[in-house]
């Protein structure tokens, strides 16, 4: 599929290259000398439709480059943004691997960890959330 799409989007771009390329084959001089554009030593004699293609693809090539150089910031944060998950994912590892130990001596193979009243426990299931104490102002 992704060659008929390929070939779907590329034979009329190239039909359109070339049916520019015969309309414009006159000799064109191009010249790199900016206080004499007359002298012909920093010059080029090209077919037109070669110096527009030509500068097109400069500058398809300079802005990519514009664009990536634009970029480096965020991909400067996207390299510190996952080497902290790569550490954050070590150290759930780390700890992932603690708690069958811990589970296993204090309450037996197999025994899920139970719900608690201590800190940073969530509540049972079927049990409310807790509540303020009456009357509190905040």
């Amino acid at each position: 599929m992704s060659k008929f799409l390929k070939t779907l989007v590329i034979a009329p771009i190239a039909l359109v290259l070339l049916a520019f390329a015969v309309a414009n084959r006159h000799l064109v001089m191009v010249s790199f000398n900016p206080f004499d554009s007359a002298d012909a030593s920093l010059a080029l004699t090209l077919p037109l439709f070669i110096v527009i293609i030509a500068a097109a693809i400069i500058g398809v090539i300079a802005g990519g480059i514009a664009t990536w150089v634009g970029q480096r910031h965020w991909r400067r944060s996207s390299r510190r943004h996952e080497a902290e998950a790569y550490e954050a994912r070590q150290r759930l590892a780390e700890l992932t691997a603690r708690i069958p130990q811990v589970s296993g001596e204090r309450f037996g193979p197999g025994a899920a960890v139970p719900a608690g009243p201590y800190p940073g426990s969530l509540p049972a299931i079927g049990q409310d959330k807790p509540q303020d104490k009456p009357g509190a102002a905040l």
